[in-house]
């Protein structure tokens, strides 16, 4: 099938050195010494261990489970004993330690009790289900969990389905030998994702450098009668790239924001992925193998299949390293990275090891100052500015590096590789990016400290409150029930006046008490509803408890007389007898001003 081809800005043509690896077949890697196998393969969360120190464990078992939607699960690789469950070094260019599950081989490789699913019969969640606790990830590079991609959107209607064969970047021919010999079990994968797409038209786009891959392709599709197109795009790196492969197939542009292409009608799967869906279905295998290219200054460059969690020189022997061998590149010599130790792990992600030494990669001249040429810019296939990002990145000022959309940058490398100040562009936009990383989960740190900080302060605030509003109750409480026993004892003492005279003190005390509950119950009757009931009984008790002391204070006896002198007798008589006649004589009528004037 013809297709009109499209073409996207910038690229660059490096020498391939894809010969010396793609013309043997894929060989068994023997089991290594021990398995040394990350819990943290691929994007997303982090799979928790459910093994431990001491367990026997069975090829494909299930060693860390997914944590989350977007996570996939990671399985032992051969039958043996968990050695220990610890940190060790992951293959990153951080160099940074990762949680480990170490697998010492019991030689036997035996497998768990596996068989292929009912496929036609399942449901597509089911299928989406069954693929992440099978651990299958985007093989690519990416490692994004495959499920996580298999659902279209429910607005914009699947238009294509591509399928990622190009393997542009040098060196890598792990993707080239899969077709070749396993071309049925791919178009089969292809198929799975078909299936659950339901795409207008898929598309499978090669390299027009790999024909032997093409033709075997050609004739699976064939045989299994698949409307599948196998398109030869020209070798350009990076047309490898998601975007690029987009826009080369079906001339659509993919924004740099973006990162779900099933927005666009469109979703992209690598060769690998599909042959890896195919197993965990066809043959219910999960994700515990890969094929590997491993080359460079070796002796017998070939792909291998190697289990994941081999250490990496473990691998490296088996092609025969050169004595001058002074590191190993995983992944290609474009955007690939020396590891940090030779023993770290292979992981799903690693396609590639590359024996390195100076006399196959010289070592860089000196980094010269940048002459503001735009050499880089002509080659960015995402159309972006790089000079501009190094200046800003360069002195520290990523805000402005991030205005020049410096994380629309996939780090593909042909600045770097075209730069004539030998100026390493990528390893400054990286710096760049961990830079903002660190420092938005510190601000998120810092959030998350002040967030609960406040939430402290609102809750100690309440708790106040609330334990004053108790105190209130009970002391409004305790008021209504002794105004309710003074009230009760003054009608008690009403009534038992017939019978007896009450005391000057029970009479005035009865009174003020009797007054004070008047006082209340008119404060309560006539008030309305916005008085406070609770607040007017207690002042009400308050006053009755005031008028008790009062009178008992004036009707107390006088002491303190029997020693007094005749003298002092006379004084008090004489008082006492006037204070009778002003008791007795009525006050003076006050005349009025005008009988003043006559």
């Amino acid at each position: 099938m013809l297709m009109k081809l499209f073409k996207f800005k910038g690229g660059i043509k490096p020498p391939t050195h894809k010969t010396e690896s793609n013309t043997l077949p894929i060989a068994q890697a023997p089991l290594p010494s021990k398995l040394i196998v990350p819990l943290h393969q691929n994007i997303g969360g982090k799979p928790n261990p459910v093994v431990q120190a001491g367990d026997k464990v069975l090829k494909g078992q299930l060693i860390g489970e997914a944590d989350g939607w977007i996570s996939a699960a990671v399985h032992a690789p051969t039958s043996g004993t968990v050695l220990e469950v610890a940190m060790h070094v992951r293959p990153h260019p951080s160099g940074l330690d990762s949680l480990c599950v170490v697998i010492e081989p019991d030689g036997k490789d035996e497998w768990i009790a596996h068989a292929a699913l009912d496929y036609p019969a399942m449901q597509p969640a089911d299928i989406c289900t069954h693929l992440q606790q099978s651990g299958i990830v985007g093989l690519g590079g990416a490692g994004f969990p495959t499920h996580g991609k298999l659902t279209a959107s429910p607005t914009v209607p699947m238009n294509e389905l591509i399928i990622n064969a190009a393997e542009c970047e040098p060196f890598i021919t792990c993707d080239d030998l899969l077709m070749r010999e396993r071309a049925d079990e791919v178009v089969r994968g292809i198929g799975i994702f078909r299936d659950m797409l339901r795409p207008k038209i898929v598309i499978i786009g090669v390299e027009d450098n790999k024909p032997e891959a093409i033709a075997a392709l050609r004739a699976a599709v064939d045989a299994q009668n698949e409307p599948f197109s196998i398109v030869a795009v020209p070798s350009l790196y990076p047309a490898g790239g998601a975007k690029q492969l987009i826009r080369v197939l079906t001339g659509k542009e993919v924004p740099g924001a973006m990162r779900a292409t099933t927005d666009m009608g469109v979703q992209v799967f690598n060769v690998g992925t599909a042959y890896a869906a195919w197993r965990a279905i066809g043959h219910g295998e999960p994700l515990v193998s890969r094929i590997v290219t491993v080359t460079g200054n070796v002796e017998q460059a070939r792909n291998f299949e190697v289990l994941i969690g081999t250490p990496l020189d473990e691998l490296l022997r088996l092609a025969q390293p050169k004595p001058d061998t002074d590191g190993i590149i995983m992944g290609g010599p474009m955007m690939g990275f020396l590891v940090p130790h030779p023993q770290v792990p292979v992981i799903k992600a690693t396609n590639c090891l590359i024996a390195h030494s100076e006399r196959l990669f010289p070592p860089k001249a000196p980094e010269m100052p940048c002459i503001r040429c735009g050499a880089c810019a002509a080659v960015c296939p995402h159309e972006l500015q790089p000079f501009e990002m190094y200046w800003h990145a360069r002195a520290k000022n990523f805000g402005k590096a991030q205005e020049f959309k410096l994380f629309d940058c996939i780090e593909c490398g042909c600045c770097a590789f075209v730069c004539p100040s030998h100026i390493p562009l990528v390893q400054y936009f990286r710096f760049a990016k961990s830079e903002i990383w660190a420092r938005e989960r510190e601000k998120n740190a810092a959030d998350g400290a002040k967030a609960r900080f406040e939430f402290k302060q609102l809750r100690d605030e309440r708790e106040k409150a609330e334990k004053a509003e108790k105190l209130a109750k009970v002391a409004a409480a305790q008021a209504a029930k002794r105004a309710a026993e003074a009230a009760a004892a003054a009608a008690a003492e009403n009534a038992g006046a017939t019978v007896a005279q009450p005391s000057p003190v029970a009479t005035v005390a009865n009174a003020a008490t009797l007054d004070a509950s008047a006082g209340a119950a008119t404060i309560n009757t006539n008030a309305g509803p916005t008085v406070d009931t609770e607040k007017a009984a207690k002042m009400a008790t308050i006053q009755a408890a005031m008028a008790r002391a009062k009178a008992q204070r004036e009707a107390a006896p006088v002491r303190n007389t029997e020693a007094v002198t005749i003298e002092q007798q006379r004084a008090i008589d004489e008082i006492e007898a006037r204070r009778v006649v002003l008791e007795s004589t009525p006050p003076a009528t006050p005349t009025p001003a005008a009988e003043k004037a006559e």
